[in-house]
């Protein structure tokens, strides 16, 4: 302030005590004069300095964002106006970074309430952050997903040609990708250039759409009119040539009737439970990609399906051991366990040695054992006749059958173990099975727990 009084009086008070030093003018008017011109000078400087600094104020205020505060009054008019139009000037730029703020965090909010997966990816391919939707697909934390589903998908080849063919075009590029694992998800993928990046340097934007559950049920109704058409055949045809029967040379037997009315029931509920586990396994397939949620006490669920299958173990002279430990499969759908439950104990019942003994057992495991990390381990094990080491791989495949005609003698539909095997994948378990010729067959099942 001092030195802008001293620029705007200086020159005058040097003109005033020259004169008085050269005697053409009064001393006392030289000295009034002197303190005239140096208080003027004083408070017009200190005017100038706090109207500058007023808009040095308004410009910071509008530098950083914020609405300018309370302004000095001006000295002139002229500064008047300058310091209006630099305070309008602050609150203008103010109001706009407001409001794109406002339309940043509508985009991100936009974004992030998405159904489908996005992934921003910057130019060097790197994902900078993605949406719910896609932390919830790759299962990942935080703004960026950094996982190793999340990196495998990025280095499939379809994918990484797509992001190289946006980055090189500047045009929207689509890929197909199948992930093998957990389970096999089918993604149709759109990479879409960004021109100008975004903020934070996203040049693309990697949009996934799931098509698991849509193709699984292409299959389903492509592999329900195969499998059905094939293995209804045999009991359909069963069914009507015993109905010609009973129309024509059976009509007024009655012994005969009464045994053919027996065989087409039999076969009415085969087909029946061939029905309904090609409708079940489907339904599974269906939602296989997709991870259980809630828990289950497995032994529980094991003690309550040994009792609902006493009459059956007992039709065939069978004795069922129990060795059940209390434990706890999480995530996981108490319903489809309960199934794996039931298809292991008939299948321990039906193919085992009449009047033999099945061992139904579980329990935590609390460290690795083998290659089985801690969770939870079910086993069943029976005392039959066993299965060569050639047929343990196919066991799992629909309708695939070690003796056919022992299998249809004993009421299996050939599902039992597929249905098993899309439950325990489903539970993102593992299935073990093994068998020796003449030792008895033991299947396990490990689920994750806590």
């Amino acid at each position: 302030m001092l030195r802008a009084a001293g620029l705007l009086g200086g020159v005058p008070m040097l003109v005033l005590l020259v004169l008085g030093l050269s005697g053409r003018a009064d001393g006392v008017a030289v000295v009034l004069g002197l303190l005239v011109t140096a208080l003027g000078a004083f408070l017009l400087g200190r005017a100038w300095v706090r109207t500058l600094a007023g808009l040095e104020a308004d410009l910071r205020a509008a530098v950083e964002g914020r609405a300018p505060g309370p302004t000095p009054r001006p000295l002139t008019r002229v500064a008047g106006r300058v310091t209006e139009l630099a305070a309008r000037l602050a609150r203008s730029l103010a109001e706009r970074e407001e409001m794109v703020g406002r339309l940043r965090r509508a985009d991100a909010a936009i974004i992030e309430a998405l159904p489908d997966p996005l992934i921003v990816l910057g130019a060097d391919r790197r994902p900078l952050r993605a949406n719910a939707a896609a932390r919830r697909f790759f299962g990942g934390e935080g703004p960026a997903p950094a996982t190793a589903d999340t990196a495998a998908f990025l280095r499939h080849p379809g994918i990484a040609g797509a992001v190289d063919r946006a980055l090189a075009e500047g045009v929207p590029q689509v890929a197909e990708a199948v992930l093998p694992v957990p389970v096999p998800r089918d993604l149709s993928t759109q990479v879409i250039p960004l021109d100008p990046p975004l903020s934070d340097g996203g040049r693309l934007l990697v949009v996934l759409a799931d098509r698991t559950q849509a193709r699984a049920a292409e299959r389903m109704r492509a592999d329900f009119v195969a499998n059905a058409s094939h293995e209804l055949r045999t009991p359909l045809a069963s069914i009507m040539g015993f109905v010609e029967t009973l129309r024509g040379p059976a009509e007024g037997d009655a012994e005969a009737r009464a045994r053919f009315l027996k065989i087409i029931a039999e076969q009415a509920e085969r087909m029946r439970r061939l029905i309904e586990d090609l409708l079940g396994l489907s339904r599974i397939e269906m939602t296989e990609h997709q991870a259980p949620t809630g828990s289950a006490r497995l032994d529980e669920l094991a003690r309550g399906e040994a009792e609902a299958m006493a009459p059956i173990f007992a039709a065939r002279g069978a004795r069922l051991a129990l060795e059940l430990e209390p434990a706890t499969a999480a995530p996981a759908d108490p319903g489809q366990l309960s199934q794996v439950l039931r298809n292991l104990m008939e299948n321990a019942v039906r193919y085992g040695r009449e009047g033999g003994q099945v061992v139904l057992s579980v329990r935590a495991l609390t460290a690795p054992e083998g290659a089985l990390p801690p969770g939870v381990l079910l086993r069943v094990a029976d005392d039959g006749p066993g299965i060569a080491r050639e047929h343990i791989p196919r066991l799992t495949e629909r309708f695939y059958r070690v003796d056919a005609g022992r299998s249809r003698g004993v009421g299996g539909t050939g599902l039992g173990l597929a249905i098993v095997k899309h439950i325990v994948s489903h539970h993102r378990g593992q299935l073990l099975i093994e068998s020796e010729p003449g030792r008895g067959t033991a299947m396990r099942v490990w689920l994750p727990g806590h």
